[in-house]
């Protein structure tokens, strides 16, 4: 009996506030067969939604073009402006080994949609995670290094020339990244002040480039909305780095100007065992194990 294949994609498009330009794109992964879409979200400050599904490699794969093709219909970057990076209509695509495929795998499977993404739709695409052919694009945040405005003026640099397609942005969609990663956290901490500068310092202590937690990004943003200011994150490894480690250094951080953490947020789908660890060290639980949690001992 063949192991049933599971792989999670988690998408990120550059439209947060057209909640009906949003309802349209994820509308091609509900009508994808093989994809079951677990999660959605929007947010209006950083003017981005991330959508979450799995399926197997193929179906996923079909369903992350669809995607990707609505989404450059409907989303022109000249007009997009929003607090997160970005660097194009489709931000960026991340495929994900769950169960039955290997990270190798992925890896092959991005490389497929990438190139069908800048042949079909002449989008440039980048490849990153594991995927990146070139060592700096590893990491997601030098390929967005500029951002879309940055990009548009140096994309024919030898640097940051596409992995596929022409050294040219789509006139409206911009460029593309995909590529093949662990599952991460994004973790968002926001803090009772509106001062901005505040967040942009403790980012700086936390994330790996500045010196702080391994497999950590950060940046500060400000929440016009809520006159608040947030330490926006991606846990890359929530193994090597909890997510209670990072919390306790952002409120100890903070409280140095003194500034009060207000609350906390996760974007996207967690996996199980990061939130019972934070659970196990704030209850301080001696000897605890995850078949004590009644629905993992069910199953």
């Amino acid at each position: 009996m063949t192991e049933r294949q599971i792989v999670q994609c988690v998408p990120n498009i550059s439209e947060g506030r057209r909640l009906d330009v949003v309802e349209a794109i994820v509308e091609q992964v509900r009508q994808t067969e093989g994809v079951k879409l677990l999660d959605y979200s929007s947010d209006h400050d950083h003017n981005r939604s991330v959508i979450t599904y799995v399926g197997d490699l193929e179906s996923v794969q079909e369903a992350s073009f669809r995607l990707t093709q609505e989404a450059v219909r409907l989303i022109n970057m000249e007009e997009h402006q929003g607090a997160h990076p970005r660097i194009g209509a489709v931000d960026v695509i991340p495929l994900i080994p769950i169960e039955g495929i290997t990270m190798k795998e992925c890896v092959e499977g991005a490389t497929i949609l990438a190139e069908r993404i800048t042949s079909e739709l002449n989008v440039p695409t980048y490849l990153y995670g594991e995927a990146a052919r070139q060592p700096a694009r590893k990491n997601l945040s030098n390929i967005r290094k500029g951002n879309y405005e940055g990009l548009k003026e140096s994309i024919q640099e030898e640097a940051r020339i596409p992995d596929f397609g022409p050294a040219k942005m789509h006139e409206t969609a911009g460029a593309t990244v995909v590529g093949a990663r662990m599952p991460l956290v994004a973790f968002n901490v926001n803090l009772g002040t509106d001062k901005k500068e505040i967040a942009d310092t403790i980012a700086r202590c936390v994330r790996e480039r500045n010196g702080g937690f391994k497999n950590v990004k950060g940046m500060g943003v400000l929440l016009e909305e809520r006159g608040q200011v947030q330490v926006s994150m991606n846990l890359e490894n929530y193994m090597t780095t909890p997510i209670y480690r990072v919390l306790e250094t952002i409120r100890r951080e903070a409280a140095r100007y003194g500034v009060p953490v207000v609350g906390t947020e996760v974007i996207g789908l967690v996996p199980q065992q990061a939130l019972l660890d934070v659970a196990n060290w704030y209850l301080q639980l001696e000897d605890f194990d995850s078949n004590q949690v009644l629905e993992n001992h069910l199953r």
